[in-house]
């Protein structure tokens, strides 16, 4: 279970002693100063990982001015070190706030004697031109140091033209003349020019400049045909073009025509590799002409590498726009011509062909026509890419090597499109699937089963077929204890529970179990648990947990699985509800809530600091609070049995005009019914706010929750409280939405038939009936009746996002406020840092974020004075978009009123769609806000009962009139 331990804890560093950042930069600052050489470079080589750790202006200020008085004082070594740390660290060089300090000390080194420390003053230079690009004694050197007789500074002025030349206009046209002098030249050596031509893709900040630059690089490619230099020509025109974006149809042709005429290999390939990096950057540019001519190409080339190259390229064109372009009928011809069809030809023709990229590639062609043309007739096309298919899976399956086992992801991707755009084909694809499985390498069969299931998932109705298949294999299987067997086993288990789709027969259940008390280890009986809780299989899951509860070594996850089993025991206790037997229904939710507490007082011990299983507990504590309201909601509808109305109910009706009243307590317990369920959707809203790092498999899982919530409340709402204004329009779901999971299909359906329900009721046998309790009780039923999926964020955290907030002015000690004086506005900076996991962006990425303060007076001191009630409080929001994980911004908050203020500055962020997700933290100062010294003199005056002197009145009308 030690494997286990990855989820549970937060990415890096959190292990090693803490030292509060000055102390740290103290530690560094003390190797720095160190007589002995190793020691200064290695406090020099620490700097990064005191960046990551405290990554705000100040320490990084100070840090850089350190580091660049070594660079200044230091030997050549230890100004190497510094160059590579300002690499490493090229995204927090815009904190710095010195920035004339720091230029300053490392530009003083670029006077020196030794063409070496110059050369290392240059590469700093270009490594920091983010934050210098205009700066014209840098650009001054840089074109000194070109005409230098040294070779090492001569290249190391190369690398800082090209970075000063993406960043700065003026230098780039001011540099571009000087390139094409030197490269043109004949003084200069053919492997500098092939050094200085790279510089050109940078020239692309305006029209002419990159027209100047692409005249150039022409001559170039006509005057210098010797291999090397056409390559880095013709490379550095692409970049070019793909910068400046005007000429990208110009370039294709460019590349196509060398692809096709030039007979030198390394130039062919050179042109296949920008032409894919064209198709990849700007598809919707390539022509139906450029297609053709590459198919062309492709047909006649007798180089299998080549035709692969061209292949992979048409297969990128296949899955976009460009296919479409290529197939439409141009206006004014009648037919399409055969000609036209090459691609198609090229591809049936590869499908087969002895080397397995090329097939695969192939075979991603005809499947990306069959799924993006889909109004054609393309039958026998169709027909050729299962073929293909099969073949590829008999051939790759039985290879163990990493070419095959990618040649086959690439089969079993295409099979699972083509499974979806074309379900008529899906049968013949799983029965191939199906028979290679037992005959296959464990590697191949580990994908095999991932192909399965995400076929099953989108096609439940194929799912029984495999069943009797997959538990042959599952019996023999497993007959070693080795890393691909084990992740074999869960691969195929949870095959199994997407295929059985309602509860697993007690069959099922032996055989997986007997195979795991065979050959698995916990973490492998763990890994299927955790599916069979994903899946809504709940009994099985709760076996498998409690069979794991004394392999762990760690409390905390003892008591992790403990809350697992808990819950599954909870969710299982449910699927007992009948329809119409309420009262079982009432003992079977109580059951289960008592499974739930237990589980959620454990789930509860199980957490950390470092890993506080926020969503974890939130969800669970949501879900019994949902249970509660369901039994509450079937109390409710018995209590018209249980408590008739009064006599005088009838009476109390007429006299309020409400003919609710006539059915006595039920009315007034519906509408707190109804109030509970608009609280608990409004909950599952702000869980699924909070939850920026959830995939969307979990995000769907907790929508779905909130809208049974808004069902429920709807219902209550049409049948009982208020039926005459009740709208079915807006509660309508389309069964176009794609649907994702089966507990998401099962969901769906049971809404859409809810309110059927609710609809030919509503407006009938009113007030209230037997009818419309038991309505809403068998709602209730059918939701608890579908199995409770828990997703993959309950378990794994695959991004991790945070945000840390720094404020100023703090206070030295947290419990102290900061003074200020009631006649000056505080000013109040807030600087944060974004920190990510190891897989950043992974399902979102932060565009901005929101920075909200507020403040909020705490204790008053002094009298009570009348003050404007703008002046009582501060509500105020920025958006602010952080630029290498970094923002900062500035309030101006107005603390009249005398007393302590509470100031809290709340964070959430704004994802690249536009939708904001409210992440924290949420950080607090106090403030004391003071009375300013004059006001206080003149109020003591006054209470002696002095009037103030004209002096001291002049002395005010001297400070006011400065503003």
């Amino acid at each position: 279970m030690a494997s286990g331990a990855k989820s549970f804890l937060a990415d890096a560093g959190y292990g090693e002693q803490e030292l509060d950042a000055n102390s740290a930069l103290m530690e560094l600052d003390k190797g720095l100063r160190s007589g002995k050489l190793g020691e200064q470079c290695e406090a020099v080589v620490r700097f990064p990982r005191l960046f990551q750790k405290y990554p705000f202006p100040i320490l990084i200020n100070s840090a850089f001015l350190k580091l660049a008085d070594v660079f200044r004082v230091g030997n050549n070594f230890l100004r190497l070190c510094v160059l590579k740390v300002t690499q490493q660290s090229e995204k927090h060089l815009e904190k710095i706030l010195n920035v004339d300090e720091f230029v300053k000390r490392v530009f003083s080194v670029i006077h020196s004697n030794d063409p070496v420390a110059r050369a290392i003053t240059l590469r700093m230079l270009g490594s920091m031109a983010s934050i210098i690009p205009e700066r014209k004694n840098a650009h001054h050197s840089i074109r000194q140091s070109l005409d230098s007789h040294d070779n090492v500074e001569v290249e190391a002025a190369i690398f800082a033209a090209a970075n000063f030349s993406a960043q700065s206009k003026d230098f780039a046209g001011g540099i571009c003349n000087k390139i094409s002098e030197m490269i043109q030249g004949l003084a200069t050596p053919v492997d500098l020019k092939l050094k200085l031509i790279p510089i050109l893709q940078h020239m692309h900040h305006d029209a002419s400049l990159a027209s100047s630059s692409r005249q150039l690089l022409q001559q170039l490619v006509t005057s210098y045909p010797s291999t090397k230099m056409v390559i880095v020509t013709l490379h550095t025109f692409t970049l070019l073009a793909a910068s400046s974006l005007v000429d990208i149809p110009k370039q294709i042709q460019l590349l196509l025509q060398y692809l096709k005429n030039d007979p030198r290999k390394a130039v062919k390939r050179l042109a296949i590799q920008d032409l894919k990096l064209l198709a990849n950057k700007t598809p919707h540019t390539w022509s139906r002409e450029n297609i053709q001519a590459l198919c062309e190409c492709a047909l006649q080339t007798p180089y299998d590498s080549l035709k692969l190259g061209m292949l992979s390229v048409l297969a990128t064109l296949s899955g976009t726009i460009a296919i479409k372009q290529y197939f439409s009928i141009a206006p004014g011809t009648t037919a399409t011509t055969a000609r036209s069809f090459d691609l198609v030809k090229l591809a049936q023709e590869c499908c087969y062909h002895n080397n397995r990229g090329i097939a695969a590639h192939g075979v991603r062609v005809l499947t990306n026509i069959s799924a993006s043309c889909q109004e054609k007739d393309l039958l026998v096309l169709e027909q050729d890419a299962v073929f293909g298919l099969e073949s590829l899976l008999v051939l790759c399956s039985q290879d163990s090597s990493p070419g095959a086992q990618a040649t086959l992801k690439i089969a079993l991707t295409c099979m699972v499109k083509l499974a979806k755009c074309r379900p008529h084909l899906s049968q013949s694809v799983v029965e191939s699937l199906l028979t290679q499985l037992h005959s296959a390498q464990d590697a191949s069969r580990i994908l095999m089963c991932h192909c399965l299931a995400a076929i099953a998932m989108q096609l439940p109705v194929l799912g029984d077929g495999m069943l009797g298949d997959l538990m042959d294999l599952y019996k023999v299987i497993g007959r070693s204890a080795t890393d691909k067997q084990q992740e074999l086993l869960v691969s195929l288990a949870t095959v199994i529970f997407v295929a059985s789709q309602k509860a697993l027969s007690s069959e099922v259940k032996n055989v997986i179990k007997q195979q795991l008390e065979n050959v698995s280890n916990g973490w492998t009986a763990y890994r299927i648990a955790r599916q069979a809780s994903r899946m809504g299989n709940h009994d099985m899951a709760r076996e498998l947990y409690q069979s794991l509860l004394t392999q762990v070594a760690s409390e905390h996850f003892y008591f992790w699985l403990n809350s697992l089993k808990e819950f599954s025991h909870a969710e299982q206790c449910l699927t007992g509800l009948q329809e119409e037997d309420y009262s079982s229904a009432l003992s079977c939710i109580a059951e289960s809530l008592k499974s739930y507490h237990k589980g959620i007082a454990s789930l509860t011990a199980a957490s950390t600091p470092l890993n506080p299983l926020n969503f974890q507990c939130g969800f669970v504590k949501l879900r019994i609070d949902l249970l509660q309201a369901f039994s509450q909601l079937i109390c409710t509808c018995n209590s018209l049995k249980t408590s008739p109305p009064p006599a005088i109910a009838t009476t109390i009706a007429m006299t309020s005009g409400n003919d609710l009243q006539r059915c006595g307590r039920i009315s007034t317990q519906m509408k707190l019914s109804m109030e509970e369920f608009r609280n608990l959707a409004t909950r599952y809203g702000d869980l699924y706010q909070s939850s920026f790092d959830a995939d969307s498999a979990t995000l769907r899982n907790v929508e779905l929750q909130q809208q049974s919530c808004l069902l429920i409340s709807h219902a209550v709402e049409a049948l009982i409280l208020d039926p005459e204004s009740a709208s079915f329009q807006e509660y309508t779901l389309s069964g176009a939405a794609h649907v994702e999971s089966e507990y998401e299909r099962r969901m769906m359906s049971v809404f859409n038939h809810v309110l059927e329900e609710v609809e030919s009721l509503n407006r009938k046998y009113a007030p209230v009936s037997y009818l419309h309790t038991a309505c809403l009780c068998n709602a209730v039923i059918a939701l608890l009746k579908v199995p409770l999926s828990f997703q993959r964020y309950f378990f794994q955290k695959l991004q991790s996002t945070s945000i840390k907030l720094a404020l100023s002015p703090s206070p030295r000690n947290p419990a102290e406020p900061i003074a200020v004086q009631n006649n000056q506005q505080l000013a109040l900076k807030v600087e944060g840092v974004v920190q990510h996991g190891s897989k950043p962006g992974l399902f979102r990425k932060i565009q901005s974020v929101c920075l909200n303060v507020s403040s909020t007076l705490q204790s008053k001191s002094g009298q009570d004075y009348k003050i404007p009630i703008d002046n009582m409080t501060n509500e105020m929001e920025q958006r602010v978009e952080p630029h290498n994980d970094y923002f900062s911004t500035q309030f101006l908050l107005n603390l009249v009123i005398l007393g302590t203020h509470n100031i809290t500055v709340e964070s959430s962020v704004k994802d690249l769609n536009g939708i904001v997700w409210k992440t924290g933290p949420k950080t607090t100062i106090f403030v004391k806000s003071l009375e300013d010294p004059y006001s206080q003199q003149v109020r003591l005056q006054q209470q002696q009962g002095q009037p103030p002197s004209q002096q001291q009145q002049q002395q005010q009308r001297t400070a006011y009139s400065r503003f």
